[in-house]
């Protein structure tokens, strides 16, 4: 045995940090962080309900939207509830397994999320999309927790503010060659579970790319550029902030940088997956106003 092994003793318990280590920003982030949830929350849970509700919007991209805003719901009310209790009562503790439960949660609802981004599809391939989605990003976020757990830890004090793989391997003193093994099997499964839907839309903007060049008029590639272009920036800082830790596990440390960007792919995308991909299309806004001249009716 090392003098890691010698030395470890069982977690219970793991111990967050800060998002940030400037204190005195703790209550302007604090606020941002809450404004951010209620957003994503309100927005999303109001474009599910549009979505169920009209049968105008009963469509293939509409019901991959529908599950988007249940992800974005999931993801952000798996870590941030959590994090804003924290930092209103600086008990910043959480039970090993419940850390894990975090966790398996955050894997599986954040690699979703990609996966229905990439798909634009046939009703019948739509649901057999889906649901193989969540069979490959729930056996992902199942065989990565199963991994966590079966660690030993000679630390309890977390460098993040959620539950993560990159900073528990750092708290980890299991034996070098398993936490190599691990490592392997985290860049193979980032590539191949994280890329494999960027790569779809990746190829899908390229199509677009190809149209949008061949337009003659001024006004359409004008349109074009303003739909596509708020799309693209989202997707480019998410996949730029998200996808180093898994890839280059070894990279998240201690450094305040990579909780800051943590926050984006967590809590800042999900809230802007509503305005970008739904509120501003001209038949969610027509559903909205339906349902909203429904409700004043009802209240009369």
């Amino acid at each position: 045995l090392t003098m890691d092994e010698v030395n470890w003793t069982s977690i219970s318990e793991f111990v967050f940090s800060d998002v940030s280590d400037q204190q005195d920003l703790q209550l302007l982030i604090f606020a941002g962080l809450l404004a951010t949830y209620l957003v994503n929350i309100v927005g999303n849970s109001m474009l599910f309900v549009l979505m169920w509700a009209n049968p105008q919007l009963r469509t293939p991209m509409y019901f991959l939207l529908s599950q988007l805003a249940l992800v974005d719901m999931g993801t952000v009310s798996a870590i941030l509830p959590q994090a804003l209790v924290h930092m209103l009562t600086q008990h910043r503790a959480i039970s090993f397994t419940s850390c894990m439960v975090q966790l398996f949660i955050w894997l599986s609802m954040g690699n979703m999320g990609s996966y229905l981004l990439a798909a634009v599809v046939t009703w019948s391939l739509c649901l057999k999309m889906v649901a193989g989605s969540w069979v490959v990003v729930l056996l992902h976020a199942l065989l990565d927790t199963v991994m966590a757990a079966r660690l030993r830890y000679c630390g309890n004090r977390l460098q993040h503010f959620f539950c993560d793989l990159p900073p528990l391997l750092v708290l980890s003193c299991t034996r070098p060659i398993t936490i190599i093994t691990i490592e392997m099997v985290i860049f193979t499964e980032g590539v191949l579970v994280m890329l494999t839907p960027f790569a779809f839309i990746v190829a899908s903007y390229v199509r677009i790319g190809v149209a949008v060049a061949r337009l003659r008029s001024a006004q359409g590639l004008r349109k074009a550029l303003v739909t596509c272009g708020s799309h693209l920036t989202v997707l480019i800082l998410f996949y730029s902030t998200a996808t180093s830790p898994y890839i280059y596990p070894d990279s998240s440390d201690t450094k305040e940088k990579d909780r800051v960007a943590a926050v984006f792919y967590t809590a800042v995308a999900p809230a802007l997956n509503p305005l970008i991909y739904s509120l501003r299309n001209k038949d969610v806004a027509a559903a909205l106003r339906r349902t909203g001249r429904k409700i004043l009716a009802w209240g009369q």
